[in-house]
């Protein structure tokens, strides 16, 4: 249950989904399917995909269009907070948007990123998963045979991150507005954000660039041997651009992030620090040179490319 006092205020609790525009379906079809997600066609004529992780949850729609971008944002809330939520978009002198489907409200960031928020499950955990890596004892065998691999399958969205010209005013904004607490961040390059009512250490996060733009979506899987599976997976069916296998340092979470077609990212993310209901997380800045990773190979020249930026060397 929200505790809005005890928050400083309304706040969302989940991304329900996220909907993004692509310049091809079936490249889009091809690539989340190899990456573990369950795809099936909607829309007209089949121009369009809803993705589904291991939980059954429909977290994104993926939409036919001219180029790659968010078409919006979708956060659940809960129902006694709606009111209070909306009331506070409005105090930063936001428009409220025509209403899409009927659900919430909608309005638009300072980006301009389209934004809905209406009542619904939390589809965040309400507690920490244990992430343990056995090892084996004498006398058997530490792992399987890469024959014997199964197909990896996320179990839900963790988090999502958006490139932003303006770091520090989008996290002031999402505070306001949707009650987004700060978890850390490197000067103004980069931030992380969580809901206060049990969340992972990031469920929004903001990356500097010259224009608003997709970097990447996060999606949680057992533990790191999962990470590096899933790069395998991809690797083998010709997705094999990407960054990892390594450790973040905000967040903690292992990683490998799979270069999409458009030149963003999905990354397979394990064991990330998790901020409980109601708990105060000491938030920190980092400096740039302690603040992206533990270990791991170098960080590419495309990883900080933002391809939606009119400044932006094409993928490829």
């Amino acid at each position: 249950m929200a505790d809005t006092a005890a928050a400083g205020g309304a706040s969302v609790h989940s991304i329900d989904h996220f909907a993004l525009n692509v310049p091809s379906i079936n490249d889009a079809e091809r690539f989340f399917q190899a990456f573990g997600l369950a795809v099936s066609r909607t829309g007209n004529a089949g121009q369009e995909l809803d993705l589904r992780a291991a939980d059954g949850h429909r977290w994104a729609r993926v939409i036919a269009s001219t180029g790659k971008s968010l078409a919006y944002l979708s956060f659940n809330c809960f129902e006694q907070d709606l009111g209070a939520l909306r009331a506070q978009v409005g105090a930063t002198g936001t428009a409220i948007e025509p209403a899409r489907d009927g659900a919430g409200f909608w309005f638009r960031d300072p980006d301009g990123n389209l934004i809905q928020v209406k009542v619904g499950p939390k589809m965040t955990p309400s507690a920490k998963r244990q992430n343990v890596v056995a090892g084996s004892v004498a006398d058997q065998r530490g792992s399987h045979a890469r024959s014997e691999s199964k197909t990896v399958h996320p179990r839900r969205l963790s988090h999502v991150l958006l490139f932003t010209p303006d770091v520090l005013g989008a996290l002031a904004f999402y505070e306001k507005t949707l009650g987004l607490r700060l978890s850390d961040k490197s000067l103004d390059i980069i931030a992380f954000t969580h809901a206060p009512h049990g969340c992972d250490h990031h469920l929004v996060a903001f990356a500097k660039s010259t224009a608003r733009g997709w970097h990447h979506c996060a999606w949680d899987v057992d533990d790191v041997n999962m990470v590096g599976e899933g790069a395998s997976q991809m690797a083998a069916a010709g997705f094999d651009k990407g960054w990892g296998t390594g450790r973040h340092v905000l967040g903690s979470n292992y990683f490998y992030y799979v270069e999409d077609p458009w030149g963003s990212f999905c990354e397979y993310s394990a064991d990330i620090d998790f901020v409980s209901a109601g708990h105060a997380w000491p938030a920190g800045d980092f400096p740039p040179e302690d603040s992206l990773y533990l270990w791991g190979p170098p960080v590419p020249d495309n990883f900080i490319r933002n391809t939606e930026a009119p400044d932006s060397v094409p993928a490829g």
